[in-house]
């Protein structure tokens, strides 16, 4: 944390001097730090402190380099913002593994199976569910992003209230045949066929509606399962699948969305005359930290709790009875580039103050997470878990946890933990 506190301290004054590249150095060195440091005390590449002092520090030193001309010179109340984002959790987790102990050393790790029966159930129930929703919007939309062309948001269009929510929990299909491969040693030919083309379509729907953030998500959701069941065999063959696999994927859906090298550039605004695949992923991490810096600036007044809500009123249908209780502005730098950190909402709601309250809660829920996913629980937890790790690997991109399709898939992941603890029936 002291190391944390002095460099980010550097990189404040080494911006203020105008020493943007250094500035951001400094935070990435900081960043790769203390997620070593956590890496060897919990032993395991896949933790959650780890990997949000990995992703958020290392997002706000790319930020800091300033190296498109969106980028402005930050707020005082910017710099202390991301202090207190970091440095609450931070201290939170610090604090409760002082008083309760090390919450990476549980003892032996013993699996409870679950019932097999009921998993695969539920992996062909959910993966049928998201296949006749996607035909639900694709009918009555009249359209398959995917197939129109010239279209660059056409996949922002396809989307029913209520009914998309079931053709994106696909993305929990790969994951969760993850979890049942591990605990079923025998497997029929039609078990086998089945599961086969659950998962085809569970891949098949994000590439259809374009949605290169919902591929990535089932993706990336089967890959960290795999890694939290195999902690202690991790194999560098795992990483360059998963690799193999994005990249190519996530290319073909950008040309799919019409997104062209001058198009995006145009957007981008950059500095330098950069490559497409660096100047694309700097300015959708970087640029998330100026919108919210742009929300420090602009914003009026708080909306005390009513924007983090928002998934309240969403899935209770609430936002239609009284559409102004969602009737916020965005305040961002660029229309086009619409992305923000995890902490833009607990900004928006109670200033500086619920940053620190929402940060200090997801470090304690984090530690929590830690001992439990170490103790004998059902594998299930796992993907819970998986979901958190994603969340805070991506805190740099939005507001993950005022996003009702979050929560949608921990209900739905929970309702599963559930089904599958019947073992006799």
């Amino acid at each position: 944390m002291l190391i944390y506190l002095i460099c980010s301290l550097l990189a404040y004054v080494l911006s203020r001097m105008e020493r943007y590249a250094l500035s951001g150095f400094v935070l990435i060195l900081a960043a790769l730090y203390l997620y070593i440091k956590e890496y060897r005390y919990s032993k395991s590449l896949v933790n959650l402190r780890g990997v949000f002092s990995l992703a958020f520090i290392t997002g706000e030193g790319l930020a800091a380099m300033k190296l498109s001309y969106l980028a402005k010179p930050w707020d005082d109340k910017t710099w202390i913002c991301f202090g207190l984002a970091f440095g609450c959790f931070y201290a939170v987790f610090e604090i409760l593994k002082i008083f309760n102990g090390n919450p990476y050393s549980n003892g032996e790790r013993v699996l409870e199976k679950s019932n097999e029966d009921m998993m695969y159930a539920c992996i062909i129930i959910l993966a049928l569910t998201s296949a006749i929703a996607f035909n639900i919007e694709a009918i009555v939309l009249g359209f398959v992003p995917l197939f129109e062309k010239g279209v660059p948001h056409a996949y922002s269009y396809f989307h029913i209230s209520g009914v998309h929510y079931f053709t994106v929990s696909c993305i929990l299909v790969p994951a969760f045949s993850i979890i049942y491969l591990n605990e079923e040693s025998r497997l029929g030919i039609i078990k086998i066929l089945f599961l086969a083309l659950a998962n085809i379509i569970a891949i098949a729907i994000p590439i259809l509606c374009v949605s290169r953030f919902q591929f990535m998500l089932a993706v990336l959701l089967a890959f960290v399962t795999l890694l939290i069941l195999k902690r202690e065999r991790i194999r560098p063959i795992y990483f360059v699948t998963v690799i193999v696999l994005i990249v190519p994927v996530y290319l073909l859906l950008s040309v799919a969305r019409s997104h062209n090298v001058e198009y995006l550039n145009g957007i981008f605004e950059m500095k330098y005359n950069l490559p497409i695949f660096i100047s694309q992923p700097y300015i959708y991490i970087a640029n998330n930290y100026d919108n919210l810096d742009t929300l420090i600036k602009e914003l009026p007044k708080h909306s005390f709790g009513l924007k983090g809500l928002f998934p309240l009123w969403a899935l209770t249908g609430i936002k239609f009875i009284y559409p102004k209780i969602v009737d916020f502005p965005i305040f961002v730098n660029k229309t086009e580039l619409t992305t923000v950190t995890l902490f833009y909402d607990a900004f928006y709601d109670f200033g500086l103050i619920g940053v620190a309250i929402f940060s200090s809660a997801l470090g304690g829920i984090s530690y929590l997470f830690e001992k439990w996913i170490r103790s004998t629980r059902h594998a299930t937890f796992y993907i819970i878990y998986a979901q958190g790790f994603i969340y805070l690997a991506l805190s740099f991109f939005t507001t993950w946890f005022s996003n009702p399709a979050t929560w949608f898939y921990f209900i739905v992941t929970m309702s599963i933990f559930f089904i599958c603890e019947q073992k006799d029936r």
